[in-house]
């Protein structure tokens, strides 16, 4: 008698009710969000807060003190408004030391009668934290690409293959070590643990791309205030990651600069509310009336002459982008083009500006994936991608994968129907918060080593 096989159901990922904080340092402000997931297995944002950014420049911590004191003050907001006393944060980082490469690495299993394991694939993407870069230098993460198990190649997932070489090529991060000193020097004199460091388009790209977007090919570029980072997908792996040290802060000194007797402040609200970066859009006779400073004339700016400064310094970032995704050898297999989001993406008529200059398909990008918003949500706007992004990696970061099979025996009777563990969901990858551990245990080693100096100077001075 036949005895009929059992099924499996696909895996399905246990929701948890953590609650996560995202931090991103930015160059003109600090933005800190606080999520959860709901009852029904969405998540929300419970609070947020942010202050203006007066210690980053370019987006890198430039003075400790003001930086510190910028994020207590969006820490406190958070705290208010989520009703959570906030302790543990994911935090983001960017700014022009960060660089990237490829390199192939490789393990020889002991077992070669067994299939490949999650340690397996963890063991390998602890062994490239190992490889040489130069002096002053920290690798922040390594993404695999394509794995390979002996003579099969190109597998997303290597995990239940059976054989004895594993390996992958692996998009390297790195940054400068100074750097990531000063944002978890930071983030430690505000009396908070750091969970993850995350480089900000990845975090951006939670929530602001679709799945299929990064399947059919999708350039992420997240325009922020100093500056512009680029994040290449395709088959749904992060092919490419740059960062440009221009952002929408040189455009409003552009304007500071060019229209003389205005105030940054200033420059920043005409620049958003009357600037364009197409001409052809403005009006030739709409002048625009700024204040002078202490009892002057005021300014009067040609809305037309506004836009023909926005639009070069537009021109040169997009000639920018391009040439990062022209180094990716990717840009011709980007079926979604370009998706824009942070504050720079809401310059009037930039999207159809890019897709002039790139002939590419572009669209403005909400961090609207992976969150449910309230209707009348502030925080759904591009210039909180970011710390929308951390947050969500913060929440998922902890939730378990769990395999069940159909049968009834083994299915727990579910008390509500509505229960999201009930429902199967597609698995993420194992790999994808794997190097968090190893990450934070090389950030306490720097931590260490500065703590470590600055009691041998104690001594000195005491001497």
């Amino acid at each position: 008698m036949f005895r009929r096989k059992k099924e499996k159901a696909p895996a399905v990922v246990e929701k948890t009710d953590k609650i996560a904080v995202g931090l991103d340092i930015g160059t003109t402000k600090i933005a800190v969000c606080v999520g959860q997931r709901n009852k029904e297995g969405n998540i929300e944002l419970m609070g947020s807060g942010e202050h203006i950014s007066l210690g980053v420049q370019r987006g890198q911590v430039i003075n400790i003190v003001k930086t510190v004191e910028a994020i207590k003050h969006a820490i406190k907001q958070a705290d208010t408004s989520s009703g959570v006393t906030i302790d543990t944060i994911v935090a983001g980082i960017a700014g022009q030391h960060i660089n990237s490469f490829h390199a192939e690495g490789e393990i020889k299993r002991r077992d070669a009668d067994s299939e490949v394991t999650k340690e397996d694939v963890k063991m390998l993407i602890e062994d490239m934290f190992k490889i040489s870069v130069k002096p002053g230098v920290q690798i922040i993460d390594a993404i695999p690409q394509e794995f390979f198990v002996d003579d099969y190649n190109d597998l997303k997932d290597p995990i239940g293959v059976l054989g004895t070489q594993l390996g992958s090529v692996f998009n390297i991060i790195t940054g400068n070590s100074q750097h990531i000193k000063n944002i978890a020097r930071c983030i430690q004199k505000c009396n908070l643990k750091m969970e993850g460091l995350v480089l900000e388009p990845i975090a951006s790209a939670e929530v602001v791309l679709d799945e299929k977007e990064k399947e059919s090919g999708v350039a992420l570029v997240d325009i922020g205030g100093g500056t512009t980072d680029i994040a290449v997908f395709y088959n749904g792996i992060l092919r490419h990651s740059a960062v440009i040290p221009i952002g929408g802060d040189v455009i409003t000194e552009d304007i500071k600069t060019v229209f003389k007797g205005i105030i940054k402040e200033n420059a920043e609200a005409i620049k958003l509310k009357y600037g364009s970066c197409i001409a052809d859009k403005s009006k030739p006779d709409h002048i625009i009336s700024v204040p002078g400073i202490k009892g002057r004339p005021a300014i009067n700016i040609q809305q037309v002459q506004l836009a023909e400064v926005i639009a070069a310094r537009v021109s040169e970032i997009i000639e920018r982008i391009m040439f990062e995704i022209k180094n990716s050898d990717y840009v011709k297999k980007l079926g979604c083009g370009l998706v824009l989001t942070g504050g720079g993406a809401l310059l009037n008529n930039i999207k159809e500006f890019t897709e002039f200059k790139t002939g590419m398909s572009v669209r403005i990008g909400n961090p609207e994936e992976k969150i449910v918003h309230k209707q009348d949500s502030k925080i759904n706007n591009p210039i909180y991608s970011t710390a929308l992004g951390l947050m969500v990696m913060g929440i998922e970061k902890d939730e378990v994968e769990i395999v069940k099979t159909f049968e009834e025996e083994e299915l727990p009777k579910q008390k509500d129907k509505s229960d999201p563990v009930a429902k199967p969901k597609s698995i993420r990858s194992t790999t994808r918060y794997g190097t968090w551990d190893k990450v934070r245990g090389l950030i306490d080693s720097l931590l260490e080593d500065v703590d470590e100096k600055d009691d041998d100077d104690d001594d000195d001075f005491d001497n």
